[in-house]
C-alpha cells in the first residue's frame, strides 16, 4: 500500500466518527470515575474498624449474661419494624448526647466491653472507631447485624430473640 491509497481512507466522515468514538469513550470514562472516586475517597476517610468483632449468636450469649453491654444503635423506626434483640439497649447513634448516656450506660467505666449492633454492620463499624478515638477501650462490632451482611446471617435470619421497641431510649 502507499501512501496515497491510506489517505484516501481517511475520508472527512471516518475522523469525525473516530473523534466522536474518542469523545464517547472519555465520557463514559469520566462518568464512571465520577461514581468511584468519591466511594474510593470515602473509603480512605473512614478507615475499617480493626478492633473486637461478635458473631450475632456470641453477642447475644453474651449481652444476656451481662458480659458486654450490647447497643443497637439503629432508629427507632427501624427498632418498631424488627425488635430491639434480647440483651439490647436501643440507643439511636444520631443523638448528640450519645457518647455521654453511652457513658451512664457503662457506669463511666470506659473499660467496660460494648458491643454495637445496628442493620448491616456499616454504622457499627464506623461507629466503634469514633468510639474508640473518644475512650472508650473495649469496643466490639457486631458486624452481621440485625439483617445480615457478608460477615453472616444477622441477628434476624439467625432466630434469636427480639422485644418489642417500647420507646423509653432514643
Amino acid at each position: 500500500m502507499t501512501d496515497t491509497h491510506i489517505q484516501s481512507r481517511m475520508t472527512p466522515r471516518r475522523v469525525v466518527l473516530g473523534l466522536v468514538g474518542l469523545l464517547a469513550a472519555s465520557f463514559t470514562a469520566s462518568v464512571i470515575w465520577m461514581f468511584v472516586a468519591p466511594v474510593s475517597f470515602w473509603a480512605m476517610l473512614t478507615p475499617a474498624y480493626t478492633g473486637a468483632d461478635l458473631r450475632v449468636a456470641e453477642a447475644h450469649a453474651q449481652a444476656v449474661t451481662g458480659d458486654i453491654v450490647l447497643i443497637d444503635i439503629r432508629r427507632p423506626d427501624e427498632w418498631r419494624k424488627t425488635g430491639v434483640g434480647e440483651g439490647a439497649e436501643p440507643l439511636d447513634m444520631r443523638r448528640k448526647d450519645f457518647v455521654e448516656i453511652l457513658g451512664t450506660l457503662v457506669n463511666g467505666d470506659l473499660d467496660t466491653p460494648v458491643a454495637l449492633i445496628c442493620a448491616r454492620g456499616v454504622r457499627s463499624a464506623r461507629l466503634s472507631k469514633r468510639l474508640s478515638d473518644a475512650g472508650f477501650t473495649r469496643i466490639i462490632d457486631v458486624p452481621e447485624g440485625m439483617l445480615g451482611s457478608r460477615a453472616g446471617p444477622g441477628w434476624l435470619a439467625s432466630g434469636l430473640p427480639t422485644r418489642a421497641y417500647q420507646g423509653a431510649s432514643e
